[in-house]
């Protein structure tokens, strides 16, 4: 006889205490093995896959796609021992116990099991709450759609669009964002040749406010907490410096011609950032207000501000101190792709002690901005272009970029600060500074 275990929603760690529905990866029906991902949930932090520590059919899922559920609400029901019917005579069943691993991204090695139906007529049927709040038999479930990334999948949602409908334009159908937003554009063109005459407004006793409302919930939600936080709890102050960047842009210009994987103008940053901190350690702590220490790190995780569709995320890159230049950009170069797709995990979105922030990508020159918390600092970068500069006693058009530096003035003085800000700018200007801590 079966039994019919609850699964739910794990707590996912890092202070997070709900997680949005953004995709189902099983159907009511199907059976699942041992850890086997079910549910694709995105939270403040990242977008993750959730497996269920349990093997059986699943009999009932939990909130549609779009739901926002804190931790510890159902998320699906799984029939452990219920008989299986697909057709297949090798007696086969799926696993019934559990692998007790809840936590977001851990599970077994094993690939998951092909998924199966339980027909119906076959055993007991197999119900999933309804809309009303009743159950309903779910007989034919269609394929997954091709889509070529979660976000994609979401802007279809948010705005109403079936992906059904959609013929891709990617490799073997894959549906692009292009395809969704041609069809969301199509959509509004028809809606407005369609629209009825504009009428007069009712008239009303009391003013009507317009504009858009915009939910503060997931990245976009956990980024004004943060921020909000750091301004209530930390007294900032900002120095800042212009340098002339000419001899580095040619330094990694001579790497570069030299053959290898390219480095990157970030990853020379950041080498300069972990020797500086090597010099400066009060800037590479944080403050425990609770028992009044300033506690400085004995390693570098550096973060870097990275814009994606979903917001301002600040990935980590993990013992920076340790790594070269060509470690550098590979690891910069993998967290932004996995920032680009939604696919970075909690902990890659965590535990930074540093951050650097390159602004000048958005074609400005300086900026003060706001210390992620708990850190103790931020180095911002602003753009490197060609100004008037006085090189060895002339004139001269050089590479100038403008350096700010954002610290928590209850880790050090402005002596301290400065002398940071000013050892990164001659890193900057003379590279070969950093032979010293090579």
């Amino acid at each position: 006889m079966a039994q019919v275990l609850e699964f739910k929603l794990p707590d996912l760690g890092e202070g997070l205490t709900e997680a949005e529905i953004v995709r189902w990866l099983v159907e009511v029906g199907d059976v699942v093995a041992v850890d086997q991902p079910v549910v694709e949930v995105e939270t403040a932090k990242a977008m993750v896959e959730v497996p269920c520590p349990y093997g059986g059919v699943v009999t009932a899922r939990f909130g549609e796609e779009g739901t926002e559920l804190p931790v510890g609400s159902p998320l699906i029901t799984v029939a452990v021992g219920a008989p299986v019917t697909d057709g297949s005579t090798d007696g086969s069943a799926a696993k019934s116990e559990g692998s007790g691993n809840v936590l977001v991204g851990y599970g077994t090695s094993e690939a998951p099991a092909r998924r199966r139906r339980v027909r119906p007529g076959q055993g007991a049927p197999v119900a999933s709450p309804a809309a009303n709040g009743q159950a309903a038999v779910r007989e034919v479930v269609e394929g997954p759609v091709p889509v070529i990334s979660p976000l994609v999948r979401r802007l279809a949602r948010e705005n109403g669009l079936d992906l059904r409908e959609l013929t891709g334009s990617g490799p073997d159908g894959l549906i692009l964002r292009a395809d969704v937003e041609n069809a969301l554009r199509s959509a509004a063109a028809q809606d407005k040749v369609a629209e009825p005459a504009p009428t007069a407004p009712p008239q009303t006793s009391a003013p009507v406010l317009g504009g858009i409302r915009v939910p503060l919930k997931g990245i976009r939600g956990a980024v004004a907490d943060k921020l909000s936080r750091s301004r209530r709890e930390i007294p900032d102050a900002t120095c800042w410096v212009d340098a002339d960047a000419t001899e580095l842009m040619r330094a990694r210009t001579a790497m570069n011609a030299a053959g290898g994987p390219k480095i990157s103008l970030l990853a020379l940053l950041a080498r300069i950032c972990t020797a500086a901190l090597a010099r400066f350690p009060e800037l590479n702590s944080t403050v425990d207000m609770a028992a009044r220490e300033v506690v400085q790190f004995d390693h570098v995780h550096i973060g870097f501000a990275a814009q994606t569709e979903r917001g301002l995320v600040v990935p980590v890159v993990r013992d920076a101190h340790a790594r070269d230049a060509e470690s550098l950009t590979a690891e910069f170069v993998r967290l932004t792709e996995a920032a680009r797709t939604g696919g970075l995990t909690p902990g890659e979105l965590t535990g930074g002690t540093f951050t650097l922030n390159n602004y000048g990508v958005f074609g400005v020159d300086g900026s003060t901005p706001i210390i992620n918390h708990p850190e103790a600092a931020m180095l911002g970068v602003g753009r490197i272009i060609p100004k008037p500069w006085v090189h060895e006693g002339e004139l001269a058009v050089r590479q100038v970029v403008q350096l700010s530096l954002t610290f928590d003035h209850r880790v050090c003085d402005g002596g301290t600060a400065g002398g940071f800000l000013r050892y990164v700018a001659d890193c900057v200007e003379q590279p070969a500074v950093l032979l010293r801590t090579l």
